[in-house]
């Protein structure tokens, strides 16, 4: 039996799992696209292994991503989250998570759908690359660069070229996956 080659980077859950099933699809909702943009600078200077561990927390303590209830979000509530032990307590991270989501619900109402607005930026189809090894995946790209910079003049934060391509990478508007994996082919 011949053993299923994946993206070198997925060794061990729950990485093997996110890599299988979610990495590089297309997504087009809303909420999980913003669930998306909260890890994705929640995981700035750490690993996304520990992200994966922590998401289920993640979503209880967001309140399951939805940036109208997470652009409400107070002091006391910016507390409670920061005593969190199950997700990355960083005061400016979850700064950003509710500046963000004030930022999202802007964009929503001006293109209709933060999918909308983000498809943009790949000419509303993912870009396919064809990569055959880890090291030849780019940190940044012209189209994160451009990305980040529209994000941020629209005020969001943690929202850098390289966590915009992380983002860009994880929701599918690109297929980073190598071509010797098998996801490379199955994902359209």
């Amino acid at each position: 039996m011949r053993k299923t080659q994946r993206c070198e980077w997925a060794k061990a859950e729950p990485s093997i799992a996110y890599h299988d099933k979610e990495w590089g699809v297309p997504l087009h909702d809303d909420r999980a696209l913003f669930e998306f943009l909260v890890l994705e600078g929640a995981q700035a200077g750490l690993s996304w292994e520990m992200i994966l561990k922590k998401r289920d927390n993640f979503r209880v303590a967001f309140d399951n991503f939805d940036p109208r209830v997470v652009a409400k979000y107070d002091r006391r509530r910016v507390d409670k989250l920061l005593a969190n032990p199950g997700i990355i307590r960083n005061r400016l991270k979850i700064a950003a998570a509710i500046q963000n989501a004030k930022a999202f619900l802007v964009a929503q109402k001006e293109f209709g759908s933060f999918d909308a607005y983000v498809w943009r930026f790949v000419g509303g189809r993912p870009k396919r690359n064809a990569w055959r090894t880890l090291k030849q995946i780019p940190a940044r790209t012209p189209e994160s660069d451009a990305m980040s910079k529209d994000l941020s003049r629209r005020g969001f934060r943690f929202v850098g070229p390289t966590i915009c391509y992380a983002f860009m990478q994880a929701v599918g508007l690109v297929n980073d996956h190598t071509v010797t994996c098998f996801r490379y082919a199955e994902i359209k």
